[in-house]
């Protein structure tokens, strides 16, 4: 039964394949994007913008609240994790 089903499932192998691999793009885009390393260089950056006068106090806060809620995020995903690896 499994080489007919991979038989006529032949045709659709493109499609599995490009979803496999949008699924990869996905998940290193979301560790980049919640890892904490790459959270705190955003807010210093921020906060050397704010300094620079490039941004005032108000975009300054709502940016630094939108990184700390991703950094509380991120601290929750890993701690469910338990691999005790950190990302």
């Amino acid at each position: 039964m499994g080489l007919i089903s991979e038989v006529l499932l032949l045709p659709f192998a493109p499609v599995r394949g490009s979803a496999w691999a949008i699924k990869q793009v996905v998940q290193e885009a979301e560790r980049i994007y919640y890892d904490p390393a790459t959270i705190r260089a955003e807010l210093a950056r921020l906060e050397e913008q704010m300094e620079a006068g490039e941004i005032t106090e108000e975009e300054f806060d709502r940016l630094e609240d939108e990184l700390l809620d991703r950094l509380e995020n991120a601290s929750r995903g890993s701690a469910g994790t338990g691999n005790g690896t950190t990302q």
